[in-house]
């Protein structure tokens, strides 16, 4: 008996010696995976080449389509292109349907009140393209009840709505959602002359031999720049800055090169 319970001591005494099993290592912590940023920049849904337009194979491309999406690698955000009208594009922005507007935009004082700017980039004109055997001369097709196209919401509509009001002007403004639309309708007579920045007017003579410009019409030049929301000074900043980085790098003119543009 004795035996017994000095063997049932030495398994207590054995067993309380014994170590504990050791807890597996934990794993260290692994780093969260940090999602490069997706910016969407709203384009002309009407297309705006050589800016920013649909190809045939539905990509997106253009001159600044390649230049904010290089600013993008640079800045560190990835940039998805949105087709908005072009007369809803600045609501859109206002909105957050979209967060930057890179489409060959005209930096005016009266967008400037609702969206802030980049540095410009580029500088054109307003022009009237007619067809080539037209004898008319501008001033003629002003003042001659001629009918002149337009596309609604550009700073050409509203530099001629209020061109329009002026004495001695007799022309009749047709509205068109796109440059294009109203390309159509020029050359069957539905117009007899389209308004247009000379950029664009560059890109319809290239196509098309049997138009030219008639003449220049009598508005400041105006700058392209890139359009942010108000309260977005960052996005601002990032654009400036890359757009410095790449008016410095031979990218740029490679790119000026590829799309034509002076």
């Amino acid at each position: 008996m004795k035996r017994l319970v000095l063997f049932a001591v030495l398994a207590l005494v054995l067993g309380g010696c014994q170590k504990a099993p050791e807890k597996a290592p934990e794993k260290a912590a692994e780093k969260p995976v940090v999602e490069e940023k997706v910016l969407v920049n709203g384009i002309d849904g009407g297309g705006f080449p050589p800016y920013a337009f649909v190809d045939k194979e539905g990509k997106t491309v253009g001159f600044d389509v390649e230049a904010v999406e290089w600013i993008g690698k640079k800045m560190g955000f990835k940039v998805k292109h949105q087709p908005v009208e072009w007369s809803a594009i600045i609501p859109a922005l206002e909105a957050k349907k979209i967060d930057m507007i890179a489409s060959g935009m005209s930096a005016t004082a009266e967008r400037a009140q609702r969206v802030n700017f980049s540095d410009p980039y580029y500088k054109v004109t307003q022009v009237l393209v007619v067809k080539a055997d037209s004898k008319a001369t501008l001033e003629q097709m002003l003042s001659s009840n001629k009918k002149i196209g337009v596309q609604r919401g550009t700073v050409t509509a509203k530099y001629l709505e209020e061109l329009a009001k002026k004495p001695g002007m007799k022309f009749k403004l047709v509205q068109y959602d796109s440059t294009d639309l109203s390309m159509q309708d020029l050359p069957i007579g539905r117009i007899d002359g389209s308004g247009m920045d000379s950029t664009i007017a560059k890109e319809v003579l290239k196509k098309d031999a049997k138009t030219k410009v008639v003449g220049t019409f009598d508005a400041a030049p105006e700058n392209y720049g890139y359009a942010v929301r108000k309260d977005d000074a960052e996005l601002l900043k990032k654009l400036n800055d890359g757009l410095k980085l790449l008016m410095a790098d031979p990218y740029w003119v490679e790119l000026k090169k590829k799309y034509d543009i002076d």
